[in-house]
């Protein structure tokens, strides 16, 4: 199995993410790892403030399953349905990969 993502690759993913998520004039939900329920890989509460928080589960997981589910989990947040989801999926994907983010290899993040 390959290894897992780090907390600094996570942390770095969701800066990229959230950026990305707001050049688009979308709310960037926060993240956190682990999913406070137990037996899942990715969670979104989502309070009455309308603060979203997506968590996902990194340990025993590829990176690119980590990644797909916080690409989703901004996709859910913003409530967003196709034909828009699918622009939304494909910017956050590119941003992921002009940042270094690779899924299962992974360049030197700062």
């Amino acid at each position: 199995m390959p290894a897992s993502m780090t907390p600094h690759q996570f942390a770095a993913a969701a800066r990229t993410l959230a950026d990305a998520t707001r050049s688009m004039d979308l709310e960037a939900p926060g993240f956190r790892s682990p999913p406070r329920l137990v037996g899942v890989d990715r969670s979104l509460r989502m309070s009455v403030a309308s603060h979203r928080v997506v968590a996902v589960r990194l340990s025993g997981r590829p990176p690119v399953a980590v990644l797909a589910d916080m690409v989703e989990g901004v996709v859910a947040a913003n409530r967003l349905t196709s034909p828009a989801a699918d622009r939304v999926r494909s910017a956050l994907w590119e941003a992921l990969a002009e940042n270094g983010h690779h899924g299962d290899v992974w360049s030197e993040v700062a």
